[in-house]
């Protein structure tokens, strides 16, 4: 079978631009461990890229498959929905989730509405536009401390360790940072004091748990979030639990709020969902259901290790839950 490649490859961010503006996306390194796998299974791969390279040798091509890595380009909330659009216009199956789900998960705001609808504890939180100021925010919603973040980012961009507020005194600052470097829609949530937890899952109908990791600071501290600064130099600061040591009750607990989510936001084939645990009541975060499939160091690809997956099972898992749905 013809599989098409889509990806967005990684580069040095441009002068003037936040330093974390490609976090999203991929190494050649990345890229071609894919390839190789796909290949490995006996398929010829063609890489599609994003944006109108993608368009235009999709065209020409005709894969009879396509094995969907894009992330999109820009601070459009809806740009992890472009390359699946564009694949349902053209009438070819892909992996992962639908144009509505990608577009849903990356607004976090819309997002946490849903899984909330659902039964599913999420933290308090205020979306606050990008041309409204600072002074319009209801402080009577708002419990402090607080995430301060972006909106309709992946990868940790825009959430760095001074997005941690403990003040309302401090929130113009950190507003007017953000906005400088992420023009867009800031949510200020709850933090929620406890475990943070990410969970894998793997297929369709119902799809498989492949794990509950803990990410853990590996020096005592008054808070902790995953910030960028954080994942940056996870192997010194975090350590990496899998399954992660809570009470087989709250495990249940936290695996059945994944299924609700996966379910609730119509995710297919992969996702990977973050909690914080409180109090043994799993608190939903984000939900990334086009996960990092770094081969040294994303969290789905470092929990799979964990449970004894090799890298090729776990991507081979991924186009095979596809392949077998779109039969």
């Amino acid at each position: 079978m013809k599989i098409g490649f889509t990806f967005d490859l990684k580069s040095a961010a441009a002068p003037g631009t936040p330093d974390d503006t490609c976090e999203e996306f991929d190494s050649p390194h990345t890229i071609e461990a894919i390839a190789a796998v796909l290949r490995g299974r006996g398929h010829t791969v063609v890489l599609l890229g994003d944006g109108r390279e993608f368009v235009e040798t999709a065209i020409a091509e005709r894969p009879d498959f396509v094995f969907n890595f894009a992330e999109g380009h820009g601070i459009s909330r809806s740009r992890e929905a472009r390359v699946p659009a564009a694949l349902e216009l053209l009438g070819v199956p892909y992996t992962g989730s639908d144009p509505f789900t990608m577009a849903v998960t990356l607004d976090k705001p819309c997002a946490k509405k849903l899984v909330a609808a659902a039964g599913v504890a999420v933290p308090r939180d205020f979306a606050l536009a990008a041309d409204a100021p600072v002074s319009s925010i209801p402080r009577e919603r708002l419990r402090f401390p607080l995430v301060v973040k972006p909106a309709w980012e992946g990868s940790s961009k825009g959430i760095r360790n001074k997005s941690f507020v403990q003040t309302a005194a401090e929130l113009p600052d950190v507003i007017a940072s953000l906005r400088r470097e992420h023009p867009q829609t800031i949510l200020l949530e709850e933090y929620i004091a406890g475990l943070e937890v990410t969970v894998g899952l793997l297929g369709n109908d119902p799809p498989e748990v492949l794990g509950i990791m803990s990410v853990e600071p590996n020096q005592p501290a008054s808070h902790f979030i995953y910030s960028l600064e954080i994942k940056r130099e996870y192997k010194r600061l975090v350590t990496y639990r899998c399954p992660a040591a809570l009470p087989a009750k709250v495990l249940a607990a936290v695996e059945q709020s994944a299924r609700s989510v996966f379910s609730e936001l119509a995710c297919r084939d992969v996702a990977r969902i973050d909690f914080r645990v409180r109090d043994g009541i799993p608190y939903f975060l984000e939900v990334n259901p086009l996960p990092g499939l770094n081969p040294d160091d994303s969290d789905l690809v470092i929990m799979s290790r964990h449970v004894g997956w090799s890298y090729d099972r776990l991507v081979a898992t991924i186009l095979d839950a596809a392949i077998a749905r779109n039969r």
